[in-house]
Order: C-alpha cells, then structure tokens, then sequence
C-alpha cells in the first residue's frame, strides 16, 4: 500500500487510496458501455460474426491503454475506442466509401505511428501549450455540454434526427460521422411517463441529492441503485450470465496495409488524424482544467506522457481489431469523485480487463438510464470552467463562446474546437491584436479551414 501511495504521489495531489479506488470505479462504471456499443458498431462493418471477438479487444484495448495511463502518465484519465471515431470507421470508411474493414484497420494503425512520432517530438503538446487559455476552459465547458446531450439522448429524452449533405448517406442508430449532423427537435414527450425515463429522473434526482449532501461515491450510488430498481421492477433485464469466454482471433493482426495504397485511402487517415488529435486535445484540456492540473500559464504538465500514451493505446488497438482509441470525456466522472492521479486509471483498466473480458454480460445490463444521469450531472460540473473566461474582452469571450455551443450543436468536439480557432485567430488579427498570437494559432487555423473544406468535398 505504501508503495503506491509514494509512486502516485498522493500527498502531493491531496488523495488517499479509498478515494482513488472509488474514482476508478466510478470511471469504469460511467463509460463501460463501451463494452457492448463499440462491438454492436464495428460488427456492422465487420459481420456479426465478428461481435464477440470485439467485446474482447474492446476490453483488452481500454485495459491497456488506461492501465498505461496510470502507471506512465500517471493521470487520472481512462481511454477506450473512441465514440463517433468507431461510428466513421464502420458506416463511412467501410459501408459508405466501400473499404474493406481490415484496409480501415490499417488507416487506424498508421495514424496510431504517425502520432507516436508526433508525440516523442513533442509536437502534439506544442500545439496544446500554443493553445490560449481561454480556448482550453471554453472546451472544457463544451464537453460538458456534450456530455450532457450525450446522456439525455442515450435515454430517449431528446427528439433528434441524423441529416447529411445531399447525396451522402445517413448513419443508423443516432450515430454520428464526419458528413452528418445530429439535429435535436425538441423533448421527446411520448416517453416523459415510461419506466425507463421515470428510472433517469429518480437517478438524476438521487445524483443531485446525494451531491448535495457531500457524500463520497454518489454518482456510483446513483447508477448501482437505479441499475437494481430497474432490474427488480422489469424495466430493464437481468444479467442472462455472468460469465463469457474471451475469443479475438477474428480481428487479432488483420490490418491490410497493402490497401492503403492509393490517394483515397490517404485521405481516410487524413480524416482520422484530424477527428483524432483534436478530439483527444480538447478532452486532455478539458479533463485537466476540471482536475486542476493546469499551470497558471494554462500549460497542461507531462502533456507528452498523455499524448504518447493515447498515441500507443491507438496503434496497439489497431493491432488487436478495434477503432481508434482515444482519451474519453466519461473521465470526469472519477474525477469529480476525487480521482487525482494514476491510481484512478489503474484501477479503471483492471476493471476493463478483469469485467470486460470475462464479465461481459454483467456489464451489458447495465441500463442507458443508470448511466445518462451521471453524464448530465458530470456535465454540470464541467460547464463551471465557463467562469475562469473573460467575458470583458470580446476578443476571447466570442470565440470561447463559438467552442461553447459547436461542440454540442454538431456533435463533434472537434468541429467544435475548428470553429473556436479560426475565430480566435481572425478576430484578434482583425482587431489589430495579433501579436497576441501564437504563431503556431495561424497554422492550425489554416488546417482547419483545410479539414472543413475536406469534409466539404472541396478536394
């Protein structure tokens, strides 16, 4: 026990072990619908057949990397296969530009090294450090806002509809991809009295209270207790088994790299690599302003420990058969229970590894219902970064505020972040305040008027 408090440095971060193990369980518990959602995805691509193997790798490749996590970065923060990357990966780069799955598994691998290279150089955290801070708190803030459409949607409430560009295809199932947008159409009243929604508000309700009272673990109280009042009256299913057998020789080594030898294969990674770095920037951002990680400068420290460890945990899932992997945003649920160091991610990636491999079916019954609380409470926490912008100068409130509603609104952290850059750089430029600029900000501004114009179909 005294080993890994000295290792995580617990006094330093003012933590305890109970506080830790609590955080990670929390963590696990918010964001282990990866489980069965990642497989019930890249199946679509991949044939039904493929669905086992998936829940496998999709628990051995969020055990990895979390677990890498906590013991080299030493950060409170978990990683799996990222929601909406995976949603690319099968219904546009396979369903709808007709690559072969294993040719998609090969653009995930190479963008994987790619980072790596970009990491150990120091580049990715180049371009976090350039990044100004107001910029960092309005991600923040607009996670949290994602968050909260993500569990009010995951639970019926909302009315929405997948719509695209003439021509290109619409998603099954709500997901999201990089040429369609999720338009929410209001409340979706027909459900207010059904069992599921009724279940959400007494869990939300339960969350709040419990918040309110300042007791430890009430996000993990609130899922656990709505999991089992939904199981008791029907609502939700119990468990089928506890059981299941781990089985990836499927998707194990099946990435074509011979495939990507052609121009528009190298545009699938160009994509992948966007949605890629920029989504796990803002949620590094984000996680770390929440976890009061961030220097007064707005520097996020060991950034290249984080980035490196998100870059290997995408190049080893490849390897094993799943999407990319990415830093996720469910993050803030441990640590807004106290999660302050890398015991919070050990403890998370060993509950990947020892439920995710071997208790699936436990973890699939976990319901939308339990979980879509604890995102919209999370949520409400996140949003607080709002406070730490300047509204007095216009030149960094403005585009905070365009980071604060895109990310949201389209359903895409990084489009989200696209809008908040090239707003930056043009109103302080426009206002004769350039010299407030990183020049760094001039160039990612222009990749991301060049990643619009690509998903545009401009070139």
């Amino acid at each position: 026990m005294g080993w890994f408090e000295n290792y995580f440095e617990f006094d330093e971060h003012r933590t305890d072990m109970k506080t830790e193990i609590l955080a990670g369980v929390t963590t696990f518990m918010t964001m282990a619908y990866i489980l069965f959602v990642n497989p019930a995805i890249l199946s679509d691509a991949m044939g039904k057949e493929a669905f086992n193997s998936l829940v496998a790798v999709t628990a051995l490749a969020a055990g990895f990397a979390t677990i890498l996590m906590g013991l080299y970065a030493k950060k409170p923060f978990a990683l799996a296969p990222g929601m909406g990357l995976n949603a690319y990966f099968a219904y546009s780069v396979v369903i709808g530009m007709g690559y072969d799955w294993r040719v998609a598994l090969a653009a995930v691998f190479v963008e994987g090294l790619i980072f790596i290279v970009l990491s150990v150089t120091r580049v990715r955290s180049a371009i976090i450090h350039a990044i100004p801070l107001s910029q960092k708190y309005a991600i923040g803030a607009g996670i949290g806002l994602f968050l909260t459409f993500i569990g009010l949607n995951d639970v019926g409430l909302l009315s929405a509809k997948v719509v695209a560009p003439k021509g290109s295809e619409l998603l099954i199932d709500n997901q999201v991809n990089l040429i369609g947008t999720l338009k929410f159409t209001g409340l979706n009243t027909s459900l207010l009295t059904s069992g599921e929604i009724l279940l959400f508000f007494f869990g939300l309700f339960l969350a709040m209270v419990l918040i309110a009272l300042r007791i430890k673990g009430s996000l993990l109280i609130s899922i656990l207790a709505t999991s089992v009042i939904g199981w008791v009256t029907g609502v939700a299913p119990w468990p089928d088994q506890l059981f299941s057998t781990p089985d990836i020789s499927y998707t194990f080594m099946q990435m074509d790299l011979k495939g990507l030898l052609n121009v528009g294969a190298l545009g699938v990674i160009f994509a992948f690599f966007m949605v890629d770095f920029f989504d796990t920037l803002g949620t590094v951002t984000g996680l770390s302003a929440k976890a009061g990680f961030l220097t007064n400068d707005g520097k996020v420290p060991e950034a290249e420990k984080i980035l490196l460890t998100d870059a290997v945990g995408t190049t080893v899932g490849a390897v094993l058969g799943t999407s990319t992997v990415t830093t996720y945003i469910e993050s803030a649920a441990g640590i807004e229970e106290g999660g302050r160091t890398g015991m919070t991610a050990l403890v998370t990636g060993l509950l990947f590894l020892g439920i995710g491999l071997f208790i699936a079916p436990l973890v699939q019954a976990i319901p939308a219902f339990a979980t879509a609380p604890a995102l919209v409470i999370v949520g409400y926490y996140m949003l607080s970064a709002v406070k730490e912008i300047d509204f007095t100068d216009h030149t960094e409130a403005i585009p905070a505020f365009l980071v604060l509603i895109t990310i949201p609104y389209t359903y895409s952290i990084a489009d989200g972040i696209g809008a908040g850059f090239i707003s930056y750089t043009l109103l302080k430029l426009f206002s004769g305040r350039g010299k407030e600029l990183h020049p760094l900000m001039y160039i990612l501004a222009v990749i991301f008027v060049a990643y619009f114009a690509y998903l545009g179909g401009v070139f």
